[in-house]
């Protein structure tokens, strides 16, 4: 431990000053802007979060304007990024942090991991990062790099402590970085870049020649595959009919094509006809085929098969869903969708 706590003060901290890369909430560094960015890093590469949050906060550049704004902004802009749940309680800490901290951020790890949506990882991080309090993070890269340093395979509680025993004394966030840096950069997954490593000379894996052997990953299990029918539902004005996702359910507040997954012994057709008569309370007749969207989430894969349709009898309310609207196929996009939703309103406007 002593020799890798060494060469963390003299290599890795050394070698991160000189090669860390340039981004935008490293510069201007404050809590909000912290905060947003370790949301959006979690299960997203850097190069695919940069233009979400210089986009964020373009449209909410405070803390303030942020818990100012409706919940469906705050989708709007978080769209595409998946894991909407982490969007609905930022805009829930925000207001939070707006009427019991006085609009300040809290500087203390128990306030901090006390708001929505914040774990251990992410209060590590924006207490290091933003306060600079004595902090170690563990994310998936410090959990592969600690693992190759120790040529362990120790649970995420000895990481942690681990972690905790190499931290750099007032120097966390940098220290923290430097850890994340070398992951997502050298210490791959696959193919680690071991002669650029500034921690080469101390790491066991190294010495023990196989350093892709840490961390032991257990098999991958089966995830399910589910298969889904969507209605685009017409009136006479040329309007689509969407419906809101309750707030409780799995992409809550986004907007969808209604519908649901098929049942055994069910056509396509017959699925969405039963979906929108239990969610909208209509029903319809269905028409044209129009696209399938293949989309994978991280516990099920989903195929999509959308069709065209009309409302044969009823009007539409709200049963399973939180509200609905008519819109012209030029506004749709005034509103947040999935990625799979985004797809079927791509495939609308190609017609």
């Amino acid at each position: 431990m002593k020799t890798i706590k060494r060469a963390v003060a003299t290599k890795l901290l050394p070698w991160f000053s000189a090669n860390k890369r340039s981004m935008p909430w490293r510069s201007n560094r404050t809590p909000y802007r912290v905060w947003i960015s370790e949301l959006m890093l979690q299960q997203t590469r850097v190069d695919q979060a940069t233009p979400y949050f210089n986009r964020f906060i373009k449209r909410f550049p405070s803390l303030k304007s942020l818990a100012a704004a409706s919940q469906e902004d705050v989708l709007k802009m978080w769209e595409g990024l998946g894991y909407y749940s982490r969007a609905r309680n930022l805009h829930k800490a925000a207001q939070i942090i707006a009427n019991e901290h006085g609009g300040r951020f809290p500087g203390t790890a128990e306030e901090i991991q006390n708001l929505p949506g914040i774990g251990s990882y992410t209060a590590a991080a924006i207490g290091s990062l933003a306060f600079n309090l004595d902090l170690a993070v563990l994310d998936g890269n410090v959990i592969r790099v600690l693992s190759r340093l120790f040529a362990c395979t120790s649970s995420k509680k000895e990481l942690q402590q681990m972690a905790d025993d190499l931290l750099v004394k007032g120097d966390a966030g940098n220290f923290n970085e430097a850890m994340m840096e070398l992951g997502a950069t050298v210490c791959l997954p696959k193919n680690p870049q071991c002669c650029e490593c500034p921690m080469s000379g101390v790491c066991k894996g190294l010495k023990s020649g196989n350093p892709t052997d840490y961390p032991v990953k257990a098999p991958k299990k089966k995830i399910p595959h589910i298969v889904v029918g969507a209605a685009v539902v017409t009136n006479g004005k040329g309007e689509v009919l969407i419906a809101q996702r309750r707030n409780e359910d799995m992409l809550g507040g986004l907007w969808e094509f209604p519908g649901g997954k098929q049942e055994p012994g069910e056509t396509i057709e017959q699925c969405i006809v039963r979906e929108l008569k239990e969610e909208l309370g209509i029903n319809i007749v269905t028409g044209d085929f129009l696209v399938t969207v293949k989309h994978a989430y991280s516990h099920f894969t989903m195929e999509l098969h959308t069709y065209f349709a009309k409302i044969k009898s009823g009007r539409p309310r709200p049963i399973h869903c939180q509200n609905f609207q008519w819109l012209g196929i030029p506004k749709l996009r005034t509103v947040p969708y999935s990625k799979a939703d985004l797809k079927i309103i791509e495939a609308l406007e190609k017609r």
